[in-house]
């Protein structure tokens, strides 16, 4: 009896020392290049143990392939039990919408498509963006983007996410989102789903044991080539295929 005490004591002090080990890990990561940086948005190539390195980088992207996966990435917010009034409501989103607008893809695209150009296998492209709010308050959509061999692993750490969170009253968050663009400020309550799903690979539950202590992270994963089979059929399409009328050169 006094043994199982002890072994049983022994494993909740390894448990416990395994996610301080683990949060510490978390904590840790590399700034190794900025390709582009402003107050409000930037793009960097980052080092970061939580995503581990031995990606497919650099690698051979276009602009267009990037941009529609951005433009494929969708928004399920939960359903409101208690609907806006019209005149507060008139300019919100449907619960389902695509996260991103057009004019972020067109800022975005090229400079992912530049960071997984020029990225090392150890490194991720994050990205980060905010939008003042409030004069306190800034809503900020962050993440990171990195290939392993026909996967792109999308990470969407937050999505409009308030700055200044705090999941305990009385308690402030001192926490630098500019810093750790991977790190979400507030827990992500809307799923995040991709179009068209034949390019989206299902989640692997893997172990007990892996699903423990693997990051928790919102994160979606596509395939490459599927992404570019769609636009090769949209370039072939009548709609973009222009050709002479019958009997004339």
């Amino acid at each position: 009896m006094m043994n199982h005490h002890y072994s049983t004591t022994w494993m909740a002090l390894c448990v416990v020392a395994l996610g301080f080990g683990m949060n510490a890990c978390q904590s840790r990561h590399t700034l190794t290049q900025t390709i582009y940086e402003s107050p409000s948005r930037f793009v960097r190539l980052e080092v970061d143990h939580t995503v581990g390195g031995g990606h497919a980088h650099p690698a051979d992207v276009t602009t267009a392939e990037v941009a529609a996966i951005l433009g494929g990435i969708i928004i399920n917010e939960p359903v409101k039990l208690i609907p806006s009034l019209p005149f507060f409501g008139k300019d919100e989103e449907p619960p389902r919408h695509p996260a991103f607008t057009a004019a972020e893809i067109g800022f975005f695209a090229p400079l992912l498509t530049q960071g997984l150009k020029t990225a090392s296998p150890e490194q991720v492209v994050t990205f980060y963006q905010s939008v003042q709010q409030t004069a306190v308050i800034r809503r900020v959509t962050s993440g990171g983007v990195f290939l392993d061999g026909d996967e792109l692993h999308i990470i969407v750490s937050n999505y409009r996410s308030q700055t200044h969170y705090s999941s305990d009253p009385g308690t402030a968050d001192t926490h630098d989102d500019r810093f750790m663009p991977l790190r979400s400020i507030t827990p992500l309550r809307a799923k995040l789903d991709f179009e068209p799903a034949a390019a989206l690979v299902p989640p692997q539950n893997g172990t007990l044991f892996s699903r423990l202590f693997r990051p928790d992270r919102p994160e979606l994963i596509v395939r490459l080539s599927q992404v570019r089979a769609g636009l090769l059929e949209k370039s072939r399409s009548p709609a973009n295929t222009s050709r002479p009328p019958a009997g004339q050169p």
